[in-house]
């Protein structure tokens, strides 16, 4: 292809799509293992990670609150789990996949620092593990969440994002279908994922045969 026709509208359109591409296989990579434990031989702790998806009615859900602009998230909170957990961006691995807090830090949230920013308009992506080799870690009740239930995140720019889950899946890392996961549920809004090991631990694999996915969306902000 010469720089002519790179620079050209069908050429745009074709580096947006190969960028998307490997967005996408990047965090089919994270699916299938960036929130998976390194057990002892004991095997680790395992919290609540045999929920079911909970529908959500979006009649009873609040109305999506206006997008903000992009800035860095410092910390999550979740009431209802008593998470109040400081947030560190992260980048892609060598492989391609999203890195995930290191393990000896189980009370960090990690974002991707890539991606949207919570609050801003997409999805924005948070990761956190269920536990160590011997406790829980920051996410290890997040199975445990319904509709409804609130989710903050205090920004760099002085702000709170307030979102409200509207929906809790358990995919299997087998066939892990990224854009279902990571995708953006309705366009125009301010979305957030947070994600960690789900299903049940697989000794042979050293890993977790699934993985927890809560959606959310912006509902509100506080100063």
């Amino acid at each position: 292809m010469s720089d002519e026709q790179a620079r050209g509208p069908g050429g745009g359109r074709l580096v947006t799509v190969l960028a998307w591409m490997l967005l996408l296989f990047g965090l089919w990579l994270w699916g299938r293992g960036v929130t998976g434990v390194r057990p002892s031989t004991d095997g680790p702790a395992t919290g609540d990670v045999f929920a079911r998806g909970h529908p959500a009615d979006p009649a009873l859900l609040p109305r999506p609150a206006k997008p903000l602009g992009d800035a860095p998230p410092q910390r999550v909170d979740i009431p209802r789990l008593g998470v109040q957990a400081p947030v560190v961006a992260r980048g892609l691995d060598a492989r391609g996949a999203v890195d995930p807090p290191p393990y000896d830090q189980p009370g960090v949230v990690g974002w991707y620092g890539a991606g949207p920013a919570p609050g801003a308009a997409g999805a924005a992506l948070l990761v956190g593990h269920v536990d160590t080799e011997t406790r829980p870690a920051v996410f290890y009740r997040l199975s445990s969440m319904g509709p409804g239930e609130r989710v903050r995140v205090v920004r760099a720019d002085g702000r709170v994002a307030e979102f409200t889950v509207d929906d809790v899946r358990v995919l299997p890392r087998d066939g892990f279908d990224a854009r279902q996961a990571y995708g953006v549920r309705e366009p125009g809004r301010a979305e957030l994922r947070l994600i960690t090991c789900g299903g049940s631990f697989d000794r042979a694999d050293r890993s977790y045969t699934a993985n927890v996915v809560v959606s959310a969306y912006l509902t509100g902000t506080v100063r």
